[in-house]
């Protein structure tokens, strides 16, 4: 990219107007025009990064059993996530309460789920991770809280359902914790990302479940309610670094399947893809926490999504042009692209799987881009954002 005055002239732009490319279009008649498209296809893929240095492993990490509320018991549960799903990874979160009418889980069943969570950990297979549904009132009232071991203690705070600002500070400074919310955008368990501040924000959000779409207030997805300032977009507009996970949240032993018999919106289950170096508790905790990951709804949907060398979920700082990389692979066909920069809809493409373009505005101190993907059959799917702040 060589014109002088092509920042001038343009935001947005591709390697299809480098000098190199250029040239190749104005050369001589040739006796094979496909020896110059050749070229000109490899002088493009030139501006592609290396290829990623991570594994994608897909897995369901929010499910109930019958510890609470749920159907299935723990070992029929793994056991479909396993091998009927056929996952990488999956978590049971059952709810601290243990169900109406039921026992809470400190009364013995948290020390079933800490056995039988450890007990079907197979590193290099299937990693289960240690989680539980802890209510959280007013903050967020239906948290999923992940352990990066076996050995977890509940978290009892001063009054069980509910949680203090102080509480949630301390449990989100804990490096062997993840605490992701989930039915933010609803009336009754949502959350006000308005009234928050950037220290109360979780690292992910579980920005779809079976029914619910949490990314933006969007009629389309309306199931029971849905208010303002209880979504993704709101929380990253308030400054949150806050990346993208989804999970089923099913109660009848259906985690991570596709359900044909029902409505679209009760179709598919919600995947959480992590970009981790090998499929073990510590690499996939690991990747959770960096917001190294994405979610989408249902089959498998493959996504490299990289501004600058880094991927998806980073945080950088630098005054360079960006370069904007992604690469989608999908069981289904595409219908668009979306990225998204600063929570509005900046470039839409309906046909490259893989590509690149640059962006030359910086428009906030810190700026951020995340992916939508769109299939035809409806489903979508979201990338973590990546942050980018002005030196």
């Amino acid at each position: 990219m060589e014109h002088k005055e092509r920042k001038l002239a343009k935001r947005i732009d591709t390697p299809g107007r480098a000098r190199c490319f250029t040239d190749q279009v104005y050369e001589k008649k040739c006796d094979n025009p496909m020896d110059v498209w050749n070229r000109i296809f490899e002088s493009q893929k030139a501006f592609y990064p290396e290829p990623s240095e991570y594994n994608i492993y897909f897995g369901d990490i929010h499910g109930h059993t019958k510890c609470s509320d749920g159907a299935p018991t723990l070992d029929e549960y793994y056991t479909s996530l396993r091998d009927v799903a056929k996952l990488d990874f999956g978590a049971a979160a059952d709810h601290d309460h243990g169900g109406v009418g039921k026992n809470p889980l400190w009364c013995g069943n948290w020390e079933l789920v800490k056995e039988k969570t450890a007990q079907y950990n197979e590193p290099g297979r299937f990693t289960t991770i240690l989680a539980y549904e802890r209510d959280s009132y007013p903050w967020y009232n239906n948290m999923v809280v992940y352990y990066d071991n076996y050995e977890g203690e509940l978290l009892r705070g001063e009054h069980d359902g509910e949680m203090t600002r102080a509480e949630l500070r301390n449990w989100l400074n804990r490096d062997d914790l993840l605490l992701v919310p989930h039915d933010t955008g609803l009336l009754s368990p949502g959350a006000d990302f308005y009234s928050l501040e950037p220290e109360d924000m979780t690292p992910l959000i579980q920005v779809y479940s079976r029914g619910t779409h949490q990314e933006r207030f969007d009629p389309a997805f309306l199931r029971n309610s849905a208010c303002e300032g209880g979504f993704w977009q709101d929380a990253l507009k308030r400054g949150a670094r806050m990346g993208a996970m989804a999970s089923t949240d099913d109660h009848g032993g259906k985690c991570g399947l596709i359900l044909e018999d029902k409505d679209f919106l009760e179709t598919y289950p919600g995947i959480t893809a992590v970009l981790a170096k090998e499929n073990t508790l510590p690499a996939i905790f690991e990747a959770l926490k960096a917001r190294r990951c994405y979610a989408f709804m249902g089959g498998r949907i493959y996504m490299d999504f990289r501004i600058n060398g880094h991927y998806m979920g980073e945080e950088f700082t630098s005054n360079e042009d960006r370069s904007i990389y992604y690469k989608i692979e999908t069981d289904g066909e595409i219908e668009s692209i979306t990225v998204v920069k600063n929570c509005r809809d900046y470039v839409i493409i309906q046909h490259d799987r893989e590509m690149v373009f640059f962006d030359y505005r910086q428009e906030n101190d810190t700026d951020y881009y995340y992916l939508r993907v769109k299939l035809k059959d409806g489903r979508l799917a979201w990338s973590s954002p990546i942050w980018i702040n002005k030196e």
